[in-house]
């Protein structure tokens, strides 16, 4: 059964070597917002990108030779995987215009050298200005089969005001777009002072009110053609389904506290606006990974791995959906690839 693979990290291939590139990402993030990002050197003598926040709570760590063209294909081929859709993990909220060019250019290089396994969304700044949208087109033009946003930059998520002139374009042109997690949400402090509480949940509250916010503040009636593919499956968004979906009293109260209008609309939109990235999903559980299919529909699921975070979670990942989801061949097929391959047009 072909396998797509739409979460693989993609970072220029000489982010350490090429001072211009490395400046360009270690002074894109915010310091004076608590954005710590430095270079160091492990045992092995690699080099490791490093995000804190606040300063000495790590969020991100980016390898040297983690990201070249050879060790994307070779996990691919270990784990059986056949394509793959290249994303900017995380750095993409901060970096700026010229970086962002090098990175795509970056992008096509490694797409050019996968012998059609591998394929690019482009990085660019969401602001819609002129130059913008010219590097839009420009790495539509040499093969992008998406584009790549996060779910919030800086204090604001994607239903801003902010962002609607970019959203428009994405609109009228159906392109569709991956919503990365960033490393927290915007009110963090609360989950900061545990590792895996911080470097997972964090991630998962930061998807999950991205996907509230977009599908509560009405945005897909202004731009109904805008598909958006979340990670960490939505922040969970399938066990608040029903629970976020406003549902009329049967009897009168004495008060109305929660809004009981919206609900055929918000189901309007996870149908046709919002899809989810099953990332690394052995990590979640089988009865959980079952759920979700069952409540959002297999049709809305496409199989990721987030490698190379850990490099065993591409072969895990295709093992468990494999081999130990209890789903019908149809949606097993659906997962792998049918959605993908239908999502981004890819010519698989």
């Amino acid at each position: 059964m072909t396998v797509v693979d739409i979460n693989i990290h993609h970072l220029p291939e000489d982010l350490f070597t090429n001072e211009k590139i490395l400046n360009g990402f270690l002074n894109s993030a915010p310091r004076g917002f608590g954005e710590i990002a430095r270079v160091i050197t492990m045992e092995d003598g690699k080099k490791q990108l490093v995000l804190e926040k606040p300063k000495g709570y790590a969020n991100l760590n980016y390898v040297e030779g983690d990201y070249s063209t050879e060790a994307k294909l070779k996990a691919m081929d270990d784990a059986g995987v056949d394509y793959g859709i290249m994303r900017v993990p995380v750095w993409q909220e901060w970096l700026g215009l010229e970086t962002c060019k090098a990175v795509n250019d970056n992008a096509a290089k490694i797409v050019a050298e996968s012998n059609g396994r591998l394929f690019s969304t482009a990085c660019l700044p969401p602001w819609g200005g002129k130059e913008n949208i010219y590097e839009l087109e420009r790495c539509l033009d040499n093969g992008a089969v998406g584009v790549q946003l996060a779910c919030h930059y800086g204090q604001l998520y994607l239903d801003d005001e902010a962002f609607k002139p970019y959203l428009k374009v994405l609109n009228d042109k159906k392109v569709p777009v991956i919503v990365h997690h960033t490393p927290l949400p915007v009110e963090w402090k609360s989950v900061i002072e545990y590792q895996n509480f911080r470097r997972e949940y964090g991630r998962i509250m930061d998807q999950g009110i991205a996907v509230g916010r977009e599908l509560f503040s009405g945005m897909f009636e202004e731009f109904p053609d805008l598909k958006f593919i979340h990670t960490m499956l939505g922040g969970n968004w399938f066990a608040a389904t029903d629970l976020l979906t406003p549902h009329a009293p049967k009897a009168g109260e004495a008060m109305q506290r929660l809004s009981t209008t919206g609900g055929d609309k918000i189901k309007q939109y996870l149908e046709n606006n919002i899809f989810f990235d099953l990332t690394h999903p052995h990590s979640w559980g089988k009865i959980q990974v079952e759920a979700a299919l069952k409540i959002n529909g297999a049709d809305h699921y496409m199989f990721g791995s987030s490698f190379p975070v850990f490099r065993s979670w591409m072969s895990q990942g295709v093992e468990f959906v494999r081999n130990e989801l209890e789903i019908s061949d149809a949606d097993r097929e659906a997962v792998f690839h049918g959605n993908a391959k239908k999502m981004f047009n890819l010519p698989i």
